[in-house]
């Protein structure tokens, strides 16, 4: 039930379109939100130390894959290895790290004031003009570091574009995936990116437990979100997600358009995640409001058993793909699937995750990489029963040398579900 102060009336809730507004429905919850504090004050950002660390982790392994040097486009890639962040347009700005020595930022002109802001390792920045071709200049520093015949890394994300003309700029450089030296740094997190990811988690953690005896009959999944993004920024972390499926859009994994109120009997499953410190949480919660049903109450505990199962899976040197094979084998003994078929899970058990909210690898079917120290993943083994309703639950969990630890402990019950 809602505390004295956050009571809004059935008119306001089931009335006129104006008094459904989200923005009303947080201005009513204001009295309580001011009740939270924020949790992140004590969070310790990366600092330089660590980001040097992580260019010299970078390095060995682009001596050990043969790699010249890494092109990286503005991103969370960038942000990991220098701190620079920037947004992508048609001008390139770009991190070049070579096999050996600092690396170099690639940036128009007239943006170098803007990128130094957030350059946080030595590096050396080399500008262009409007009027020049930016791959020249990236194609100028591998030259002067003797690396214009070597091979390049190009990192995953960046744009054909910023392949195509360093191709064109260094006819005589061999240019492949830098996922041997990105991935191989970014999926093994230190214990300082535990540490953010750890208070993120907390933090949604907090914010679901404020904003779950504020649902009420006649919510829609978009006020649900905005109570819980409301509160997860007085908590302190910056909201990425809050997304609350009700009744049969429960059923897609992802939503539907379709606007479902919350009423007695009818599933509500949210997937929320914020930031702090650029690192991510990702928690799914599912419950009913009010009586469930027998086939509800069944499936929450199919998934329940299903988490655990992974969880249980997941051991330092199996495969990652391994960890969905076994929820999936377990599924189907209870009747659901094959495989990805519905009812049953239609997606993967579980991403990694980090600075990003989906980061390689998966816990998917055919996924070969064996689970090791530092790597990060979601727990998620839901059930879809296509025009009812769905389950998700969702965990995630960070490899250690005896196996895996959980960002945050898996619901009790249905009845209480955070």
């Amino acid at each position: 039930m809602f505390p004295t102060a956050f009571r809004p009336s059935r008119r306001a809730l089931l009335g006129g379109g104006a008094a459904l507004l989200t923005a009303a429905i947080v201005r009513a919850a204001e009295p309580d939100l001011a009740g939270l504090s924020d949790m992140t004050a004590g969070a310790i950002p990366i600092g330089v130390a660590e980001r040097q660390a992580r260019l010299a982790r970078a390095q060995a392994l682009m001596r050990a894959s043969g790699i010249g040097a890494v092109l990286i486009e503005p991103g969370s890639s960038l942000i990991y290895f220098t701190g620079v962040r920037w947004g992508r347009s048609e001008r390139l700005t770009a991190a070049v790290l070579p096999v050996d020595g600092d690396p170099c930022i690639v940036t128009p002109f007239f943006e170098e004031p803007s990128v130094r802001q957030t350059l946080a390792v030595p590096a050396e920045v080399r500008v262009w003009q409007e009027d020049e071709d930016s791959l020249k200049i990236v194609a100028g520093f591998l030259r002067d570091r003797k690396l214009a015949a070597h091979t390049i890394g190009i990192e995953e994300s960046a744009r054909f574009f910023a392949f195509d003309g360093l191709a064109r700029a260094l006819p005589g450089a061999t240019l492949v995936s830098a996922n041997p030296v990105v991935r191989g740094c970014r999926m093994i997190k230190t214990p300082a990116e535990i540490a953010l990811m750890q208070l993120a988690t907390d933090v949604t953690i907090a914010a679901y437990r404020w904003t779950f005896p504020r649902v009420v009959a006649g919510m829609t999944g978009t006020e649900i979100g905005a109570l819980m993004n409301a509160a997860t920024r007085r908590l302190g972390g910056d909201p990425e997600f809050a997304l609350a499926l009700i009744g049969p859009a429960a059923a897609l994994p992802h939503g539907s358009r379709e606007v479902i109120r919350v009423a007695d009997g009818r599933v509500v499953l949210m997937d929320c995640g914020c930031t702090v410190q650029g690192y991510q949480s990702d928690v799914s919660r599912t419950w009913v409001h009010g009586r469930a049903s027998a086939e509800q109450r069944r499936v929450w505990e199919q998934v329940r058993a299903a988490q655990a199962l992974a969880f249980r899976t997941a051991r330092i040197g199996v495969a990652a793909g391994a960890v969905d094979d076994a929820v999936r084998a377990h599924y189907e003994r209870l009747g659901y699937g094959p495989g990805y078929r519905l009812p049953g899970l239609s997606h993967r058990t579980g991403h990694g995750i980090g600075m990003d909210g989906h980061e390689p690898v998966n816990l998917v079917h055919g996924e070969p990489t064996t689970l090791a120290p530092g790597m990060c993943f979601s727990d998620e083994p839901g059930l879809y029963l296509p025009g009812k309703f769905g389950v998700r639950l969702e965990d995630c969990f960070h490899m250690t040398p005896s196996g895996p630890a959980w960002f945050s402990t898996p619901p009790e019950s249905l009845e209480r579900p955070v």
